[in-house]
């Protein structure tokens, strides 16, 4: 009998290996019931991209530090008739007043970066709560417009910043195409890494005050459009209520 209940034991534990890695296999989908079989709960995921049919992407830039280069940005955007999105830091919005002004009357989306630019799954709850409504107010008390997008610095986040963010308002934004300007590449090589993952729906990842942004925005652009794809501001690509966001952080419209 000892013999017969230890090898049911076994068999017990290769049926739930294999339920386990079915469950993985298909993706997704199913991610939740992994988590939940496992006795787990979810990591929650911030939106990286958007599942839609249409050829739509999102340029984004962010501004931590210099501000020399977002002007020509904003004209390079206008004079081809495009929009964009802005994620913004307190501290430079209070250093670049008129930037931002600039930026909001353009028709940009503005979102936050937080405040200060720190790595905010290290904070307590109270602390993230005042980087995010002190650079918000900061932002809206130019613009006079609610901020609803929020990218965390360095791409960096826990459950507890996606839900505060959540609880205030701000849906938290990644990125799926990422130029890494930030390294000093050449417009040539940021152009190279976006047409190596673009896709319907995807987020582009730019900086302000990177070396080589106004080199490269007219050769993405043109790449872009070439493509076919229309490129807008956030709040044209990402759905508003009633979505999921998978394991991948894709944002899908529900049925």
């Amino acid at each position: 009998m000892k013999i017969v209940c230890i090898k049911a034991k076994h068999i017990t534990m290769v049926i739930t290996m294999i339920l386990v890695l079915c469950m993985l296999t298909l993706g997704a989908s199913v991610t939740n019931s992994v988590a939940v079989f496992l006795g787990k709960s979810p990591r929650l995921v911030p939106i990286y991209s958007v599942k839609t049919q249409e050829k739509k992407v999102a340029l984004t830039f962010d501004a931590a530090w210099g501000a020399d280069k977002t002007s020509k940005i904003v004209e390079i955007l206008q004079k081809e008739n495009l929009q964009a999105t802005f994620f913004l830091v307190g501290f430079w919005v209070e250093a670049n007043p008129d930037k931002v002004k600039e930026i909001a009357d353009a028709g940009f989306d503005i979102g936050t970066h937080s405040n200060t630019h720190p790595k905010m799954s290290t904070l307590s709850s109270t602390q993230v709560t005042n980087e995010l409504a002190t650079s918000c107010e900061l932002i809206t008390h130019i613009t006079n417009t609610p901020i609803k997008y929020f990218r965390p610095p360095f791409g960096d986040y826990n459950d507890q910043l996606i839900n505060i963010a959540s609880n205030m308002g701000l849906k938290t934004i990644q990125w799926d195409v990422d130029t890494l300007d930030w390294k000093g590449l050449s417009g040539e090589q940021m152009l190279v890494r976006v047409k190596a993952s673009v896709k319907n729906g995807s987020i582009i990842l730019c900086h302000n005050n990177s070396d080589h942004i106004l080199e490269a925005l007219p050769l993405i652009i043109n790449y872009l459009k070439t493509e076919g794809y229309q490129i807008v501001k956030l709040s044209e690509l990402v759905y508003e209520s009633d979505y999921t966001i998978d394991n991948n952080g894709l944002q899908i419209k529900n049925n």
